[in-house]
């Protein structure tokens, strides 16, 4: 994969997380529950305490971390997302748990150009996002600045299959003239955005293809 997943407008993410995409992650939660990388993430959310807090999740999807979340106690939760296309499924999903009334999902606001969109949390959430942003700086600082107390996001880690696979993406990308871009960023620079922010990091998990750092404020 290049230096994860960017588009620079939200068409851009529409056409790649379209209904289709949409219908076979609801239909993977479903049948197998949370993925390894999204297990990993409520591990350290549960273990950071989530009795009565509030979350937010920036690209959340179909919203499956956010349900477990307040299944396991959260109070509410926050979802912002640039595509249209998870709609229809996460409202799905949300139905067949309950839960409409206690997550807000939210259309086409960009976190890391409008932090002031939304109210702080006590628990930001980006899975699988920072990869889809080529800012991570921005993103990520944002990100901090609506966190009361912990920030968790995954990402792949930085190695030669990662950065061949994103370059491979983004070369099919270019040739079928889509404008969705994939960056493999550094994980120490990323760590290090948390940090001036004033998070420490304090869960860390490294798998081939996605890696989970927990941060909390310090």
């Amino acid at each position: 994969m290049n230096d994860c997943c960017a588009s620079h407008t939200p068409g851009g993410y529409d056409r790649e997380f379209g209904d289709r995409f949409a219908r076979r992650l609801a239909r993977g939660y479903r049948r197998r529950g949370l993925t390894e990388t999204a297990l990993h993430i409520v591990d350290f959310a549960s273990h950071a305490g989530l009795e009565g807090t509030s979350v937010l999740e920036i690209g959340g999807g179909i919203g499956d971390i956010q349900l477990e979340l307040v299944k396991r106690g959260a109070s509410k939760a926050t979802n912002l997302e640039l595509s249209t296309g998870y709609e229809s499924e996460a409202r799905r999903l949300l139905d067949e748990a309950g839960l409409g009334e206690r997550v807000e999902r939210l259309l086409g606001v960009d976190l890391a150009v409008s932090p002031d969109a939304v109210e702080p949390a006590d628990l930001v959430v980006l899975n699988r996002v920072v990869c889809c942003y080529p800012d991570y700086a921005r993103l990520l600082s944002a990100a901090a600045s609506r966190a009361r107390h912990a920030v968790v996001f995954s990402f792949p880690p930085r190695n030669w299959f990662t950065r061949a696979g994103t370059a491979a993406v983004n070369l099919w990308c270019r040739l079928r003239r889509s404008e969705y871009r994939g960056f493999v960023h550094s994980p120490d620079a990323m760590v290090a955005v948390l940090e001036r922010h004033g998070f420490a990091p304090r869960y860390r998990h490294t798998g081939r293809f996605w890696s989970v750092v927990g941060a909390v404020r310090a």
